[in-house]
């Protein structure tokens, strides 16, 4: 004859409510990253729905757990880009808004472009800032400015 103690079979519950609590910590740390409450204050009305929008995403990306997920076409380690989303910052997502609005190209697939955008901001903003510098200072962008 076997017992089953009642009290310790696991209804489910309680990984329920455990993955709420990852959730909303995750949550949380992603909202400090990116410094969101200062954005919703202080920014402009269109950049206000633009950053909603890209945490949204990171939230997404971070506490929906898969396999992979598609950069640029190519297929990720769910953990390795879910590592880089939760170091992103405040500047990265700058960096990815104002490409986004300097950009003249149709983007057909808008999330995956913001995907893609976000992962790499880390590894291309200072390249990009560096060249606008470049490009300003010996480029003639200063006299494209008007700027002498």
């Amino acid at each position: 004859m076997s017992y089953t103690n009642p009290i310790n079979q696991s209804t489910g519950k309680a990984d329920a409510i455990d993955a709420i609590d990852e959730t909303s910590a995750y949550m949380a740390l992603i909202r400090g990253n990116l410094d969101y409450e200062h954005h919703m204050k202080y920014g402009q009305h269109g950049d206000r729905e633009m950053y909603e929008e890209i945490y949204e995403t990171v939230c997404d990306v971070v506490c929906v757990k898969r396999k992979t997920i598609r950069i640029n076409g190519e297929e990720y380690p769910y953990e390795l880009v879910k590592s880089r989303f939760l170091k992103l910052n405040s500047s990265h997502v700058e960096y990815v808004m104002g490409c986004m609005r300097e950009t003249v190209t149709k983007i057909t697939n808008i999330r995956a472009y913001l995907i893609t955008a976000l992962y790499n901001a880390p590894s291309t903003m200072s390249h990009y800032y560096q060249q606008e510098v470049q490009h300003d200072m010996y480029g003639g962008g200063w006299a494209e400015k008007g700027i002498t």
